[in-house]
C-alpha cells in the first residue's frame, strides 16, 4: 500500500476504535474501568496489525510512528484541559478526572511510539512488548476486578488471578501476532523454537507488574520486558 494510504487508513481505523469506546462509555453501555482497558487492550492490535499495509521504506516507521503520537499529543491536551473531550475522559479515566489521562494513557501511547521506531515489524520484540502491554497488562485489569481470589503478599492491591490473566493474555496475544508476522514474511523466526523466550518475557513482564507501583505499568513494564529481550533474542 502507498506510505500515505497506508497512515491514512491506520489512523482512521484506530481513531475509530477510540471513538467507539468513548461513545459507549459516555452512554454508561460500559463503565469508566472497563471502557479504560477494552481502549487499552484493543488499540494495540489493531496500530500493529496495521503495519502490514506499510511500504518497505526507510519512512515507514516514523510515519507510523505519527500515529501514536497525535493520539497521545490529544490525551495529553485533554489532561491539562485544553481540549474539552468529556467522553474521552469517561472512557479512560476511572474517577472522572481528566489529569489521569497524564498517567496511564499517556505512558501507553509514548511505549507505543518509541517501540515502533525502534524495533519496527522485523524484530519479534517490539511486537512482544507492545502486545504483552495490551493482551496482558489490560487483561489482568479486568480479570483481577471481576473473580475473587486471594491477593498477592507483596501487592494488597493485586490479585492472584489478575497475575495469571497478565501471563495468560500475553502470551496469547504475543504468540499470535508474532506467528502473523512470521507469515507475513517479516519476522523469520520459527514459532516453535521462540515460544520459550516468548514464555520467559512474559513470566519477567508478570512479575514486573505485580509489584506494588501505581499508574506505572506502562513504563515498567515495557522498559522490562525490552531489557530481557534483547538478552535472550
Amino acid at each position: 500500500m502507498n506510505l500515505w494510504l497506508a497512515f491514512i487508513v491506520t489512523l482512521v481505523l484506530c481513531v475509530l476504535w477510540l471513538r467507539i469506546i468513548d461513545f459507549l462509555a459516555s452512554k454508561n453501555y460500559l463503565s469508566k474501568k472497563l471502557s479504560r482497558k477494552i481502549v487499552h487492550i484493543g488499540t494495540g492490535p489493531i496500530f500493529l496489525l496495521c503495519w502490514l499495509f506499510f511500504p518497505d521504506n526507510l519512512w515507514s516507521k516514523y510515519v507510523a510512528a505519527v500515529i501514536p503520537f497525535l493520539i497521545t499529543l490529544q490525551f495529553f491536551l485533554i489532561g491539562i484541559g485544553v481540549i474539552k473531550d468529556q467522553g474521552s475522559v469517561d472512557a479512560m479515566s476511572r474517577s472522572g478526572d481528566p489529569k489521569e489521562i497524564l498517567k496511564g494513557p499517556l505512558f501507553y501511547g509514548i511505549a507505543f511510539i518509541i517501540v515502533t521506531i525502534l524495533f519496527w515489524r522485523n524484530s519479534p520484540l517490539g511486537i512482544i512488548t507492545l502486545m504483552i502491554l495490551c493482551g496482558g497488562d489490560g487483561i489482568a485489569d479486568i480479570v483481577g476486578r471481576n473473580i475473587s481470589s486471594p491477593t498477592l503478599k507483596w501487592s494488597k492491591n493485586k490479585s492472584i488471578a489478575g497475575s495469571i490473566a497478565m501471563f495468560i493474555g500475553g502470551f496469547i496475544f504475543s504468540t499470535v501476532l508474532v506467528l502473523i508476522f512470521i507469515k507475513s514474511g517479516y519476522l523469520h523466526l520459527d514459532l516453535t523454537q521462540s515460544i520459550l523466550k516468548i514464555i520467559i518475557l512474559n513470566l519477567v513482564a508478570t512479575i514486573v507488574e505485580s509489584l506494588p507501583i501505581s499508574d506505572w505499568d506502562n513504563v515498567t513494564v515495557p522498559l522490562a520486558v525490552i531489557f530481557v529481550g534483547l538478552i535472550i533474542f
